[in-house]
C-alpha cells in the first residue's frame, strides 16, 4: 500500500471519530488514541462546537487566592520545587493572623474563594484543620475550596477514619468544595515513576466518591507530560467520565502541562516542557472525550496569556481565576499573571462575551 493510501485511510479514521463526536455518540478508548494524529486545527473546530452546544459562548473567570498554609510535605513529588521536607529551615506553616491577612485582602479585592492547599505535613491533624477552618468561617463569608484528596488520604490514615468521615468533618467545620490537585495522571505505572509515595489512581477516585456522596462538589484534573503516554492520557479521562457517569459531581476539568524549571524530575525530561500544540491538542480531545463534563478551564497560569486565550477556540470555556496569589507553579518556573481586566480584556478579543462566576460556575456578574 502506497504512503498516500496509508495516509488517506488514517485521515478517515479520525474523521470518523470526531464525526461521531459531533453527532453525540460516547466515543470509546481506541478512538481517543486515535485523535492523537488529528490535525490541531480540526480538533480545535470540534471541541469548539461541542463546547458551544455544552456550556454556551459566556467565557467565565473567578476572583479568588492560592493560599498554601504550609510548604512541609513528606510525600516528595519528582514534580514539584514548591515542597520542603519535614525540619527543613525554610519550612512554614502560617499562622492565623497570617491567614487571616490574606483571606481580608481577597475580600477587600472583591474575592469570592480562598483555594487552599498545601504539603502533607506530618504533624498536622485533623483536629489543626477543623480548628482552622471554623476560626475562617467565624470571620469570613467566603467559600473554602480546599485540601487535595492526598491531603484527605493522609488524615484519613493518621486517624484512622473513612474517606466520608474525615470529609464529613471538614464539611461540618467550614469546607465547601475540594480542588482536584494531585490528580497527574491516573495510571499507577506513571505515579510510581513520579510520585511513589503519593495517592494511587483508585485513592485518588475514591476520595472524589465519598465527597460527592456527602454534596462537596469537586473539580477534575490532570497534569501532563512527564513519563505518560498518549494511551495513558486517554485512559485519565475516561476514568473521570466513568465518576462523574457514577456522581455528577465534578463542576470543572483542568488539564495543565508538567512545568520542569527547578524539579528532580527535569534531570529526566530534561528543562523544557510540553508546547502549547500539545497543550491545545490535549484540551481539545478531553473536551471531546468527556462529554458528560461541561466547564473546561484555561491553563494560561502554565502557558501564558496568548495561549490561554487561544484555548477559547480549543473547548475551554472558563479563564479559571485572577490568581491573587500563586506559589507551586511559580516555584517550578512558570509566573504568569493577569488582572481582572487583562482577563475579560482576552476574552472579549476572543469575540466571546465575560462574566464573573462562583465556585459552583453561577454567574455573578456579566460585563
Amino acid at each position: 500500500m502506497s504512503k498516500t493510501a496509508t495516509r488517506t485511510s488514517a485521515e478517515r479514521g479520525y474523521e470518523d471519530v470526531l464525526e461521531r463526536a459531533l453527532n453525540g455518540e460516547r466515543l470509546t478508548r481506541e478512538d481517543g488514541v486515535a485523535l492523537q494524529n488529528a490535525p490541531l486545527t480540526r480538533l480545535g473546530e470540534v471541541a469548539d462546537e461541542l463546547r458551544a452546544r455544552r456550556a454556551g459562548d459566556t467565557v467565565t473567570f473567578i476572583k479568588d487566592r492560592n493560599v498554601n498554609y504550609t510548604n512541609v510535605c513528606d510525600t516528595y513529588c519528582s514534580f514539584c520545587a514548591f515542597y520542603r521536607k519535614p525540619g527543613h529551615d525554610e519550612g512554614y506553616v502560617l499562622s492565623r493572623d497570617e491567614l487571616y491577612e490574606k483571606i481580608q485582602e481577597t475580600v477587600d479585592a472583591g474575592g469570592v474563594q480562598i483555594l487552599m492547599q498545601g504539603g502533607v505535613h506530618p504533624d498536622l491533624d485533623l483536629e489543626w484543620f477543623e480548628e482552622m477552618l471554623s476560626d475562617v468561617k467565624e470571620r469570613f463569608d467566603i467559600h473554602m475550596h480546599a485540601f487535595s484528596p492526598e491531603e484527605i488520604n493522609d488524615l484519613a490514615r493518621k486517624e484512622n477514619l473513612s474517606y466520608r468521615e474525615v470529609l464529613r468533618r471538614l464539611r461540618d467545620a467550614g469546607l465547601d468544595s475540594i480542588p482536584g490537585g494531585g490528580g497527574e495522571i491516573l495510571a499507577d505505572r506513571v505515579r510510581d515513576e513520579i510520585s511513589p509515595y503519593k495517592v494511587t489512581k483508585t485513592e485518588w477516585l475514591g476520595v472524589m466518591r465519598a465527597a460527592h456522596d456527602l454534596g462537596l462538589s469537586t473539580t477534575a484534573t490532570m497534569m501532563y507530560g512527564t513519563v505518560e503516554t498518549w494511551d495513558e492520557r486517554i485512559d485519565h479521562l475516561l476514568r473521570l467520565r466513568d465518576l462523574q457517569d457514577e456522581t455528577g459531581g465534578f463542576m470543572a476539568f483542568i488539564c495543565w502541562d508538567f512545568q520542569p524549571g527547578d524539579t528532580p524530575l527535569a534531570r529526566k525530561t530534561g528543562p523544557k516542557g510540553p508546547s502549547a500544540t500539545d497543550y491545545l491538542r490535549t484540551l481539545a480531545v478531553a473536551r471531546i472525550m468527556l462529554d458528560n463534563f461541561e466547564n473546561f478551564q484555561s491553563s494560561w497560569v502554565t502557558q501564558g496569556a496568548k495561549v490561554g486565550q487561544m484555548a477559547l477556540a480549543y473547548g475551554a470555556n472558563d479563564m479559571g481565576s485572577t490568581m491573587m496569589e500563586e506559589n507551586v507553579v511559580a516555584e517550578a518556573g512558570a509566573d504568569f499573571r493577569m488582572t481582572e481586566d487583562e482577563i475579560v480584556r482576552a476574552i472579549e478579543d476572543a469575540g466571546r462575551p465575560a462574566a464573573l462566576r462562583d465556585q459552583r460556575y453561577d454567574v455573578l456578574q456579566e460585563y
